[in-house]
């Protein structure tokens, strides 16, 4: 049986396609996540946060089927590789030994957004399928040098594999709410080991004898101002490690116009003055059981950015850590990812977790040698997952 006579599209924006008719896409996948609602992409664009001024000129690819789309995904021509959370540094190197161009290289990513989701949206495999085949040749009629699908979801990976990209694996630390879930904040300290419950009251106790206080505010709640002062702590942090931020206010003023239900926001208070704030992601999406018929709806935290205007011992493992995991806990959410890296995360209960991303070179002799550098990459990611796997925080029973 032959492959559906698709109708291939090339758009110079995310706007190429409808907004109802991409969130409807991504809603039918596997591993959705607000990130690649059209609305976030948009904010990216239109802010100029993701550009070609910075670096990401947006393509919108898209299949259509008797005028109805049935598969699409954002891929980003970038001049650099900044952003991305999955580093190929040594591989622009290697090409810039040898003689040859690594940038433009082509990205299907969330832009500065290390959040595993699905990225090539499609109806169906076969339109998953014909997708990647469509962007892939769409690189090389471009001269890109490669293609790098970044957090992918599994049914990415899977069609991936089908076309012989390359895998490459990272770890991430997520906290699970397992069924039925935590009754309180100290129902999920009884869970851990007695030094880890003993250090994480200690910390927050030197955040609440610092005077420091907690509020806050979800949604349409985030006001004006809410929303100023939290870019003043997330600019700061960039600035602090020498960095212009990635995104600009702009971006964030689109989000509270356009997303405004999946932003928390959390400000801590020292004498009645906001010293710090976090912001987290939120979004809900609903699973079928496999064999029946009953649907259930999943909930999941993103750590996203923090920053504080004055020191605190301990206030950003309170900001960023236990306001957000006491949130979830009373609100129901099963999942909390607490965003690329960081091992110290374990200590807080958020456990590994191994994310994948598929990878295409042009070049066929730098292709082979990529592909041994991941096999052996791919060995040590997981010795350490089982090296990870023996640390675990929560108590042994007895």
């Amino acid at each position: 049986m032959g492959e559906a006579n698709y109708v291939i599209g090339v758009h110079a924006s995310v706007h190429g396609v409808g907004a109802a008719a991409w969130d409807a896409l991504l809603a039918a996948q596997a591993q959705p996540s607000p990130f690649m609602r059209h609305a976030y992409l948009a904010a990216m664009e239109d802010s100029g946060s993701a550009s070609p001024g910075t670096g990401w000129a947006p393509h919108c690819i898209t299949l259509h089927l008797d005028n109805t789309l049935q598969a699409a995904c954002m891929v980003y021509l970038k001049s650099h590789s900044y952003g991305e959370y999955v580093f190929d540094w040594a591989w622009a190197s290697a090409y810039q030994q040898h003689g040859l161009p690594y940038y433009p290289k082509a990205v299907i990513a969330v832009p500065f957004t290390p959040v595993p989701g699905a990225r090539l949206l499609a109806r169906n495999a076969e339109a998953r399928s014909a997708l990647l085949r469509a962007v892939v040749a769409w690189c090389e009629d471009v001269s890109a040098s490669s293609l790098h699908t970044l957090f992918a979801s599994d049914d990415d990976v899977q069609a991936s594999e089908a076309q012989d990209l390359m895998l490459r694996h990272t770890v991430q630390f997520h906290w699970k709410n397992t069924s039925p879930g935590y009754t309180d904040f100290d129902a999920f300290l009884a869970s851990l080991a007695q030094d880890k419950r003993k250090k994480i009251r200690q910390e927050r106790r030197k955040v609440a004898e610092a005077g420091v206080t907690f509020r806050h505010a979800q949604g349409t709640e985030i006001s004006d101002a809410d929303w100023d002062f939290f870019y003043r702590c997330y600019e700061r942090t960039y600035l602090e490690h020498g960095n212009p931020p990635y995104l600009n206010r702009d971006f964030f003023t689109r989000m509270a116009r356009t997303m405004s239900e999946n932003w928390l926001l959390f400000v801590a208070e020292r004498h009645g003055r906001p010293v710090a704030s976090s912001l987290i992601a939120i979004g809900a999406y609903s699973t079928r059981s496999r064999g029946q018929n009953d649907t259930e709806i999943t909930r999941v935290a993103y750590g996203r950015y923090w920053g504080a205007l004055e020191p605190v011992d301990c206030l950003h493992f309170e900001a960023c850590y236990y306001q957000p995991l006491q949130w979830c806990i009373a609100n129901g959410y099963q999942r909390f990812e607490g965003g690329a890296q960081g091992e110290h995360k374990m200590a807080r209960a958020l456990m590994p977790v191994k994310t994948t991303s598929t990878h295409w070179l042009a070049h066929p002799a730098f292709a082979d040698a990529v592909a041994r550098f991941l096999e052996r990459e791919g060995e040590g990611i997981g010795h350490y997952l089982d090296d990870l796997g023996q640390r675990t925080p929560f108590r042994q029973p007895a």
